[in-house]
């Protein structure tokens, strides 16, 4: 293991990750500072150290920039993910699974990687009840927000749509989805629309009960580590309150 590596394991580690973890990583490898001497995939392998193979690291999938109206066809196998190099470099070189859904899909690794990822083709929305954004938080697991803005936590995409946000569905797209076989069917689903809006998730910080949430640095990395399903139920009992509260209008 390399000097890097090792810092940041121990950096991730003393945010309370541990073995047998299951987490969901947002990212941004520029801010972990240079230096990184195994590259994007030492940081992964960083991360694999910690959960160890008892443990279950994702990585977001998304491709709503990649897969659109103009250009509708998903596949599983080979479609890019559009959210930073690290997601990238997990999907392509460390995943063994990844979920069926053309615009939010997660890809995953380790003991949960299966139970997470095989039930989002049953979505019609991109976060639904089968996703894994919805099912991570109710078997234990840790959000990692590694250097970048709370606002990129797809998780409260999820709890929106149980919530039934007014802001957030309301497009209907027809998709073409390749699954690992190869095989193509078109799907039709209702897309995120948040028109005149900007996210504002970061407000949930302030509300986390102690001890469900640490900040601190992973390398050069501003860094939050929250429990998932505590902050699902925050997210949820704060929109049903308030349903704008999590966004500003513009």
């Amino acid at each position: 293991m390399s000097g890097t590596r090792d810092r940041l394991a121990n950096d991730l580690r003393g945010l309370g990750i541990e073995r047998g973890d299951t987490l969901l990583v947002h990212s941004s490898l520029k801010s972990l500072g240079g230096g990184l001497e195994e590259g994007p995939s030492g940081v992964i392998e960083a991360f694999l150290d910690v959960v160890g193979p008892e443990g279950t690291l994702c990585f977001p999938g998304l491709s709503y920039l990649n897969v659109t109206e103009e250009s509708p066809v998903f596949d599983v196998r080979s479609t890019p993910g559009n959210v930073g190099l690290l997601p990238e470099v997990f999907r392509k070189q460390f995943a063994t699974h990844r979920s069926l859904h053309p615009t939010h899909s997660v890809c995953a690794l380790g003991a949960l990687a299966e139970e997470l990822t095989s039930k989002h083709f049953k979505d019609r929305t991109p976060c639904g009840e089968n996703s894994p954004f919805s099912l991570i938080p109710k078997v234990g697991g840790k959000l990692v927000m590694l250097g970048c803005s709370l606002c990129c936590n797809t998780t409260v995409h999820a709890v929106e749509e149980v919530a039934g946000a007014p802001y957030t569905l309301g497009r209907w797209l027809e998709y073409e989805v390749v699954d690992w076989n190869g095989e193509r069917e078109k799907v039709l689903h209702d897309c995120h629309l948040f028109d005149g809006y900007e996210i504002r998730y970061d407000r949930l910080e302030e509300l986390m009960p102690e001890g469900s949430a640490r900040r601190g640095k992973v390398l050069a990395a501003e860094t939050w580590v929250a429990d998932l399903g505590v902050l699902w139920q925050v997210a949820l009992e704060q929109l049903r309150r308030e349903p704008f509260s999590l966004v500003d209008k513009v």
